[in-house]
């Protein structure tokens, strides 16, 4: 079986191709590529594989463009972060949806899934109708506890018992309920895959904000809402301009993506 990888993270392609090669030794990776670009150059140019994983973000944007860019001639497995994609997915050529990190499993399953409609007795695929058929959205496993190291010490504290996140000088740090300061292993838009959308909003460039953590709330200038938080805070937590409108949806309970 040949498979192509489209992923712009080259650690994330080296992970992706391991797991392949250690699922099935017969598995062939005919190339990896990184863009919208480099994989529509590699398309026109290579014949077609088996089947591609393919990430939904790339650095020049959607990978949605590459099928109007060129015509896909194999199913595909898209990868990716979030799960607002679902059903544009199905649209194209997907056979399966995964959402990252990509466990071994999760490749085991969508090549079971590839073998069995790539018999030859099996049905061709209508992904139009595919995609009418699903009804919700896979949603990420989320994470309940990350590992704080500071010095020799390793701490592992709840993700539920962080008030907030914020950016100093480029570091990134969390507060506790119980007002302790600790730094963080991951970035702000890394925070912003893995933490329940339900939980969490990046209210601006800098602060992540757990709903539980909020204690009033003032109308700001341009529609922006300004925050008091528990423990206090002197951080800017003013909601930016762009995330206003997503902020107060949020506070209904709807979670649309907070990219």
């Amino acid at each position: 079986m040949k498979i192509l990888i489209v992923e712009d993270e080259p650690a994330t392609a080296r992970r992706m191709q391991k797991l392949l090669l250690d699922t099935d030794e017969g598995i062939e990776v005919s190339g990896i590529t990184d863009s919208i670009e480099s994989t529509v150059s590699w398309l026109r140019k290579n014949p077609h594989p088996d089947l591609i994983f393919m990430d939904i973000q790339l650095a020049d944007g959607e990978s949605f463009e590459i099928f109007r860019e060129v015509d896909v001639l194999c199913p595909v497995v898209f990868t990716t972060a979030y799960d607002k994609y679902a059903i544009e997915a199905f649209k194209v050529n997907s056979i399966d949806y995964l959402l990252k990190p990509v466990e071994k499993d999760a490749v085991e399953k969508a090549l079971a899934k590839f073998r069995k409609i790539n018999t030859p007795a099996a049905p061709s695929i209508d992904y139009a109708k595919l995609a009418l058929l699903i009804q919700q959205p896979v949603r990420p496993e989320v994470p309940k506890r990350m590992l704080i190291r500071y010095g020799d010490h390793i701490k592992a504290v709840e993700y539920s018992q962080v008030a907030y996140f914020y950016t100093i000088e480029k570091q990134v740090f969390c507060t506790t309920f119980n007002g302790d300061n600790y730094p963080a292993e991951y970035s702000l838009d890394k925070l912003n895959e893995i933490l329940d959308p339900e939980k969490f909003f990046r209210v601006n460039r800098s602060f992540i904000v757990n709903y539980d953590a909020i204690d009033k709330m003032i109308s700001w200038s341009k529609s922006r809402v300004k925050l008091t938080l528990k423990p206090p805070t002197t951080l800017d937590t003013v909601t930016s301009t762009d995330r206003s409108g997503d902020f107060k949806r949020w506070l209904t309970g709807r979670t649309e993506s907070q990219a």
